[in-house]
């Protein structure tokens, strides 16, 4: 997570942009933007990106390309849905650009790593809580806000560190040993910040999350 510019190969890079513009611009077009005309909605959308800009600027590592933060991704997407969760990555992942934590030459591969892996393993985590597990507050606090904000992490760590050992910046042995087991470790963390905010949000402040329904998961309790 995090790459650098230079990391990985022109060829790489170009690949990366060459997917994330058309993803962007799919995005874009199918986002709904309404929910953002509420003042409220957008003050909270706002206030996750700037909060979210300050945990990707606070990151740990043991080799460019290898670093580890906490990503909200899972929070982002219960909250806004996936779409508005991937925009406001990218925006997130701007400002760390403009503060000198990463480079806008590798701003596509980032974006597609921690934005739309991300995205798309928390709704994927999502959709299958909601087809096949019962529809408790429990089961969406534990299987969405944990569950799946640790499977979200653990995912797109898992596959920056595979692309950049097939892309040959680094021994696939080396990630292995040297990085992935800290991914857990932080996997933990991301699962329990972020099952702790949706607890807090669908107790006291249910209308920020769009994914949570009284109807469906309060019915029966």
């Amino acid at each position: 997570m995090n790459l650098p510019d230079g990391l990985l190969s022109s060829q790489w890079t170009l690949a990366a942009w060459l997917l994330f513009i058309p993803l962007f611009f799919h995005v874009v077009r199918q986002a709904p933007w309404r929910r953002l005309a509420d003042s409220i909605q957008l003050n909270v959308w706002l206030a996750t990106v700037v909060t979210l800009t300050v945990l990707w600027s606070l990151s740990a590592g043991v080799k460019p390309g290898l670093s580890l933060h906490l990503l909200g991704a899972m929070v982002f997407t219960l909250a806004f849905g996936p779409h508005l969760a991937f925009i406001g990555l990218c925006v997130v992942l701007a400002g760390i650009s403009l503060n000198g934590t990463t480079g806008w030459q590798a701003y596509a591969a980032n974006a597609l790593l921690m934005g739309a892996v991300s995205v798309l393993v928390a709704q994927a985590v999502l959709r299958f809580n909601e087809r096949f597990l019962p529809r408790q507050l429990f089961v969406y606090i534990f299987a969405n806000g944990f569950f799946g904000a640790a499977a979200s992490i653990a995912a797109t760590a898992v596959v920056a560190a595979l692309m950049l050992a097939i892309a040959g910046v680094y021994p696939i042995d080396y990630v292995l040993e040297e990085y992935l087991p800290y991914v857990l470790l932080l996997a933990f963390s991301e699962a329990w910040l972020s099952g702790m905010v949706i607890t807090l949000f669908v107790i006291y402040r249910p209308e920020w999350v769009s994914t949570f329904e009284d109807s469906r998961y309060l019915r029966d309790q």
